[in-house]
């Protein structure tokens, strides 16, 4: 799906989204030289929350240093990553479930925060970010 969408890219010549393909298929051939095995879904889904992740702490440098053309180009790359993601969840279904975990495995404060993310992180994973899973146990979990 990459490579067709690359291709597409090249004959729409839209440079970023050219670019932006291009990086991430080489870095999916990278990962699959150093692991001499092909990439499987999961993984390639884990390449590109950390690609993301990446270009929103970069974003946020360029704000910072009063760059916005950058963190334009950034917030524009971090969307064409993103089209590629599973859908994401919304923060409601999130809480509720979460909720739910915390209920199923009995957790009562801080200290049992990782009983609550080892059930939710893999269930979520490539559908919420990790930031906002953690920000919202802690608050369930708050004394």
């Amino acid at each position: 799906m990459l490579l067709s969408d690359l291709k597409g890219a090249m004959k729409a010549k839209d440079s970023l989204k050219v670019d932006t393909l291009r990086l991430i298929v080489s870095e999916i051939k990278n990962k699959e030289i150093d692991l001499h095995e092909e990439l499987g879904d999961e993984a390639i889904t884990a390449l590109l929350t950390t690609q993301i992740k990446k270009r929103k702490e970069a974003a946020g440098m360029f704000e910072k240093g009063g760059r916005t053309d950058l963190k334009e180009k950034e917030e524009k790359e971090i969307a064409v990553l993103q089209s590629y993601l599973p859908e994401q969840v919304g923060e409601e279904e999130l809480r509720q479930r979460i909720q739910a975990v915390v209920a199923e495995t009995g957790a009562q404060g801080p200290k049992d925060m990782g009983k609550v993310m080892k059930v939710v992180v893999p269930e979520f994973k490539g559908r919420a970010e990790g930031d906002q899973i953690r920000n919202i146990v802690t608050e369930l979990l708050a004394p």
